[in-house]
């Protein structure tokens, strides 16, 4: 993977400002000065900010500006979806079942087949790191 030295990165807060025709330009933007990573988490926006940033690459596809191959796109799981709300036993924690259904649900979200990279928002208590690598 060729990685641009700087990524553009979607935090927001949620918002119904946010649109997909200013995201889009952002990502043009950066892209037309070299910048092929982006990167969104789950927890951004409670979700709106993975399928605003997944709409934008829609549109720049569309219009041929690149295809999905020239990017990097890289999300972030956060112990849950729900972060620190209530929930119930399942909603946290990183096990492999929970990584796997959380990377789905932002697949849905972008709209995408694949990302890139997939981090760990931050670390949790309840799984021990080597767990969800294990086969």
């Amino acid at each position: 993977m060729i990685v641009s030295k700087l990524s553009l990165g979607s935090w927001m807060a949620y918002d119904e400002k946010y649109t997909v025709d200013a995201w889009y330009e952002m990502v043009k933007m950066a892209y037309q000065h070299g910048v092929n990573f982006f990167d969104t988490a789950e927890i951004y926006g409670n979700g709106q900010a993975e399928e605003l940033l997944g709409e934008a690459i829609k549109k720049g596809i569309a219009e041929g500006i690149w295809s999905r191959e020239d990017l990097i796109i890289s999300t972030k799981e956060f112990n849950g979806y729900k972060g620190f709300t209530d929930g119930g036993p399942n909603d946290q924690g990183n096990s492999r079942k929970h990584i796997v259904e959380r990377l789905k649900a932002s697949l849905k979200r972008l709209d995408l087949d694949y990302v890139d990279v997939v981090f760990s928002h931050r670390p949790e208590p309840y799984t021990p790191l080597k767990r969800p690598f294990e086969p």
